[in-house]
């Protein structure tokens, strides 16, 4: 029996059966070895019990018989015997069911316990695996709303996952793209990219940062920053990796835009000084030999700024930046590096091609002044220039060289220069505002005759001679539409009218040649009785010239005809001057004016 059980065993082993189900097997066997051993000892206690049984009664049976021969006795003991077997087979029975049961009871109690330990492990399992699949749905969600690309893969760069800006990416759902590698997803160039940064991340086992220029599946291109990580298991062993990809594009264009205006000027749109400075530590060196330099300063520009506005200077600055870089070489760095200066750096220039590029810039300088389409007021620069031939020499010292020259030829050019802008300021003056060349010429005749008959010396008849042509200098800073409105003008515009003399005051003073009639131009709408503009000086406190031209010029413009009224007759305008003497006008130069000049 136990023999055909072990062959059975034997046989039915795995290893001979060729099953695969080791696990499986050795479980049943365990059972019915359980079973096998429970019936083999339950037989045996059978066996045992009954061999005893039947001992007993046989050796009981014989004892009695030879003990007594008394048939009563014999049932006496007999039954005592019986009695005394079924006792002590009851004790036996009681203990070996007393024994079991109480295991069966202590297993059926172990085994309640087992069962609502079982129970409370599984609602935890439960309320675990919920919990699990709350936080893997809450961290989907997050992945989702960033809108960084994020993916991660194992450690054959296979994808396990990504989130949605991921998908837009590849132009994929997270499906079709787990499983997928790089060469799946993109073209070879891209897919070789990012392979080498796997592989380069997995070899330092430490993050990387790596910028890509990559496409959408549109064909939108994007720069991505892309940080990748890796990720281990509970022995720190690298199992895959993590990546996030942030779009830099817009913050790449701002870095370059901000990179582009800390190097160019904002006005003229070449380099700046800053660049500047970079520059000549850059092309200090022999390779660049000879290097040429030359430097330019903007004639007149306080003038032109003063008498134009700061509109018009700036429209002349970026005229000059533009005449010097269609004369330099693509290779030449031409620079802004002060207010009105700049600087044009030559490499492999020797001193005969840096003055041919000199004297072009002067040429289309005086080309540009000629041009009147332009519109520009005076197009002119003084112009240095020297050569640094030997890497001994300092650069600082060649650029200062073609400063020392460019000044001395400011110096020679000073006065044809201002002479030149005063004759554009003045045609500008006459093409803005109401006067005329022919105003401004009664003007000085007038006020020279009523110069003369009061007295006036010489010198001071030529400063109201001049006075008198440029007295209303300041006009080419109001708006022309405001000089030539025909209507009454508005508080507003009135207010902007009377801001001439003091536009006229800036532009003289800044002017050397003008500077000393400055305080005439200012004064000239002051009136006797400390009630004009813009000090309200009174009586003698205004300059005499002022004065003067206060008189004439009123007496010109009341006998001329103007877009919003017809001219006065003599006697009418001798009248008005009467009768404003003492209030608007100085009453002794007004008396002589009428009496000396207009009647004698």
């Amino acid at each position: 029996m136990i023999y055909i059980d072990y062959v059975k065993y034997i046989h039915s082993s795995p290893f001979v059966c060729g099953s695969s189900d080791l696990k499986s097997w050795l479980r049943t066997a365990v059972t019915n070895m359980k079973k096998e051993s429970a019936r083999e000892n339950s037989l045996k206690i059978t066996i045992i019990y009954f061999i005893v049984g039947c001992a007993w009664i046989f050796l009981s049976d014989r004892l009695v018989q030879v003990k007594f021969s008394d048939q009563s006795q014999v049932l006496f003991f007999s039954i005592a015997k019986g009695i005394g077997y079924v006792f002590v087979t009851s004790v036996l029975i009681f203990t070996l069911i007393y024994r079991a049961l109480k295991k069966e009871l202590e297993a059926k109690k172990q085994l309640t316990l087992s069962n609502s330990e079982l129970e409370q492990s599984n609602k935890q399992y439960k309320e675990l695996y919920m919990e699990f699949n709350r936080k893997q749905a809450l961290l989907k969600s997050l992945m989702d709303s960033v809108p960084d690309l994020i993916f991660y893969k194992d450690l054959d760069s296979v994808y396990l996952g990504c989130n949605t800006a991921f998908e837009t990416f590849a132009g994929k759902a997270e499906q079709d793209i787990v499983g997928s590698t790089d060469a799946d997803l993109f073209s070879p160039e891209t897919a070789a990219l990012f392979k080498k940064m796997d592989v380069e991340m997995m070899k330092t086992n430490s993050f990387r940062i790596n910028e890509e220029n990559v496409a959408y599946p549109d064909g939108t291109r994007v720069i991505l920053e892309t940080l990748k990580t890796p990720y281990c298991d509970f022995y720190g062993n690298i199992i895959g990796l993590i990546g996030v990809s942030r779009d830099i594009t817009e913050r790449k264009s701002r870095e370059d835009t901000i990179r582009y205006l800390s190097y160019h000027d904002a006005l003229t749109g070449i380099y700046n000084r800053a660049y500047f400075q970079e520059a000549k530590e850059l092309l200090d060196s022999a390779d660049y030999l000879p290097l040429s330099v030359i430097v330019c300063d903007v004639n007149g520009m306080k003038l032109i700024n003063d008498a134009f506005g700061h509109s018009e200077g700036d429209k002349l600055l970026r005229e000059i930046a533009e005449i010097l870089m269609q004369c330099s070489r693509k290779e030449d760095i031409v620079t802004r590096i002060g207010g009105d200066e700049f600087s044009v750096l030559m490499p492999h220039t020797n001193n005969n091609a840096a003055r041919e590029v000199v004297e072009h810039i002067r040429a289309m300088c005086e080309e540009r002044r000629l041009d009147q389409a332009k519109k520009v007021v005076y197009t002119d620069i003084a112009l240095g220039f020297a050569t640094r031939n030997d890497i001994a020499e300092s650069l600082d010292k060649t650029i200062i060289l073609a400063e020392d020259l460019m000044y001395r030829r400011k110096l020679l050019e000073h006065k044809s220069l201002h002479s030149n802008i005063l004759g554009s300021i003045k045609s500008t003056m006459f093409e803005k505002s109401n006067e005329t060349e022919e105003h401004a010429e009664r003007l000085a005749e007038l006020s020279k005759k009523l110069g003369k008959v009061m007295g006036l010396t010489e010198e001071k008849l030529d400063e109201l001679e001049l006075v008198s042509t440029l007295h209303d200098l300041g006009k080419i800073g109001v708006d022309k539409n405001i000089l030539t409105k025909p209507d009454e003008l508005s508080d507003t515009e009135w207010r902007e009218i009377k801001k001439h003399p003091e536009i006229g005051f800036r532009i003289a003073n800044s002017t050397p040649e003008l500077r000393h009639i400055a305080e005439y131009i200012l004064c000239h709408h002051e009136r006797w009785d400390g009630t004009g503009y813009p000090l309200g000086l009174s009586e003698t406190d205004i300059p005499l010239i002022s004065r003067i031209i206060a008189v004439v010029d009123t007496y010109d413009a009341m006998t001329q005809d103007r877009a919003y009224r017809k001219a006065l007759s003599e006697n009418e305008a001798i009248a008005e001057i009467l009768g404003q003497a003492g209030t608007q006008f100085d009453p002794d130069i007004a008396k002589v004016f009428v009496e000396k000049v207009l009647h004698g």
